[in-house]
């Protein structure tokens, strides 16, 4: 048998839950640096040039341009990283998400670990070499396959490990993943810096020094993966009765048929719109708030085109400050939301995200015009606290409906909405933003159209939600078909079903306290630096 192998991964007696959650966070963390990507891309667009850029012939061909090393890349070459990063993440967990149910958590971390950081390797040597379709390939591919795996990974262990507060778990761990450029983005800038020579600007090292810290982490969180044995819930907790909450499910509906399933759809759409119009405000916020308030943001009444370089350069500053704020609420927010929703329902919980949203996009415009720049942030902090809790309260959602039993692999597939998000949220932004520039509007009113837009994803998103119903029976796995499920996940009896054991994992135990107080510090320090680091940035917009 071997050590990666999911029966060696079941708890003994006197194992503490609390050692799960920051093993998924060590993951978690790491991966997240997906999001922090950007803070490579003036430094490899300078790559050949170092002081500044040197541009590609005009006439060059897309492939002489991929493959030139006399020349530097457009910034909208490296952007294709974002793009391949979630397209990838979506596809590996929907086709991956199966084989984790069975293979267990610790084997998908490792596989996860692997993939994400053999990918920084491999966009180290495209980046020695000039070659971008190894960053692609490397990064965006590769790597994308292991964000996939390794954002999954964890989300069955938690939820079984904490089926009384579901939310509270896949918040903790998904809180991870928004705060992983916290840490990633300010580390690589130090990297580079200390790397940087006059013939390099220190891309490359980077990337291998990141390769080879990201890969200890994700190790050491691939091995304190702990899955509890089949039927253990936490001592003095009872499940919900199908009639004290119709929308709790104790029985488990196979992955193989949710395609047919309309709960699976309706969630889908969920997901999709809310991140949708989340994910095109996130990445245009900076020059969004720049070009909406223009010099107001330094106490100027002039409008962003007339500003001159200065001062540019001082509202940059402020909207650098703006992003770091959305970014607080965006990791805030998987938490705060996620373990609301273990009170008032996942369905009321984004009940929330949708009515609210809906009045924020709505009453956006009229705070811009107004020169209401406290409403402005504030809504958009709201909002993207709500992109991120959208996140982290959908596994809970989905174990609420479909069972706990393959909950993972149904999230895989669910996630495939995450890559449909990614492609349509920052194009509907950014393309209806240049059409109404191009037909004159000016920069400060650009955005009315955009928000209005997307406050109807938002209501087309609250009649998903509001048509989501607990899940028909024929549907479910009978008794024969969740014995031979569970034997194909190599699940074993617990010793102490109700809890009452040696394996309550209810912070009774014989597990050393220090081992749960140091596991939790390796990955609560390096989170409260880059949280600390954020909020430094954010303190600019209150001057």
């Amino acid at each position: 048998m071997s050590f990666l192998d999911k029966e060696r991964t079941i708890a003994g007696p006197g194992f503490n839950r609390w050692l799960v959650p920051p093993a998924a966070l060590a993951i978690h963390l790491c991966i997240g640096m997906a999001y922090g990507f950007s803070v490579f891309w003036l430094p490899l667009s300078r790559a050949i040039g170092l002081t500044q850029s040197i541009a590609c012939s005009a006439d060059m061909g897309f492939f002489a341009q991929i493959t030139a090393t006399g020349c530097d890349w457009k910034i909208s070459m490296l952007g294709w990283m974002y793009s391949l990063f979630f397209v990838f993440l979506g596809l590996s967990a929907a086709l991956f998400g199966g084989w984790l149910e069975h293979a267990g958590p610790r084997k998908a971390g490792v596989v996860a670990a692997v993939c994400w950081c053999g990918g920084l390797v491999i966009s180290a040597l495209g980046i020695y070499t000039h070659q971008i379709w190894l960053m692609w390939l490397g990064s965006g591919v590769i790597g994308g396959f292991g964000l996939g795996l390794g954002y999954i990974s964890p989300v069955s262990t938690l939820i079984k490990w904490f089926p009384d507060r579901r939310g509270m778990a896949t918040g903790m761990a998904i809180m991870g993943f928004g705060g992983g450029a916290m840490i990633g983005a300010p580390l690589a800038v130090a990297l580079m810096k200390f790397f940087a020579t006059p013939e390099s600007v220190g891309a490359w090292q980077t990337f291998l020094a990141m390769a080879a810290i990201y890969f200890v982490f994700m190790m050491a969180g691939a091995l304190g993966y702990r899955v509890p044995a089949s039927g253990w819930k936490p001592a003095g907790w009872t499940a919900p009765t199908k009639a004290g909450n119709s929308m709790i499910t104790s029985r488990h509906v196979h992955v193989s048929r949710v395609w047919g399933i309309p709960q699976f759809w309706l969630l889908w759409g969920v997901l999709m719109l809310n991140v949708s119009a989340g994910i095109g405000i996130l990445g245009m916020s900076s020059p969004l708030l720049q070009e909406v308030f223009g010099g107001a943001l330094i106490g100027v009444d002039i409008p962003f085109n007339d500003l001159s370089l200065a001062q540019k350069g001082q509202i940059a500053a402020i909207a650098a400050g703006f992003t770091g704020l959305l970014s607080l609420f965006n990791i805030g927010g998987r938490f705060v939301w996620a373990s609301c929703s273990d009170y008032i329902g996942r369905k009321n919980t984004y009940f929330v995200f949708f009515i609210v949203g809906l009045a924020l996009y709505a009453a956006i415009p009229t705070f811009a015009h107004k020169a209401q720049l406290a409403f402005f942030v504030a809504s958009f902090c709201v909002i993207l606290s709500m992109y991120g809790g959208g996140f982290a309260t959908i596994p809970a959602y989905i174990a609420d409906l479909f069972g706990t039993q393959n909950v993972g692999a149904i999230h895989g597939r669910i996630l495939t909405a995450w890559a449909t998000a990614g492609v349509l949220g920052p194009v509907l932004v950014n393309y209806i933003r240049e059409y109404q520039i191009a037909n004159g509007v000016p920069k400060a009113q650009a955005y009315d159209v955009t928000m209005y837009v997307l406050a109807a994803l938002i209501l087309a998103g609250l009649v998903c939600n509001a048509l989501v119903r607990p899940i028909a029976d024929k549907h479910f796995m009978n008794e024969q078909e969740l014995a031979a499920e569970r034997k194909l996940a190599h699940e074993r009896d617990s010793v102490s079903a109700n809890g009452n054991g040696d394996n309550s994992g209810n912070g009774v135990s014989a597990t050393s306290p220090a081992l749960v107080v140091l596991a939790w510090a390796a990955v609560g320090i390096p989170l409260a630096i880059g949280i600390g680091i954020t909020v430094q940035k954010a303190v600019i917009l209150f001057k």
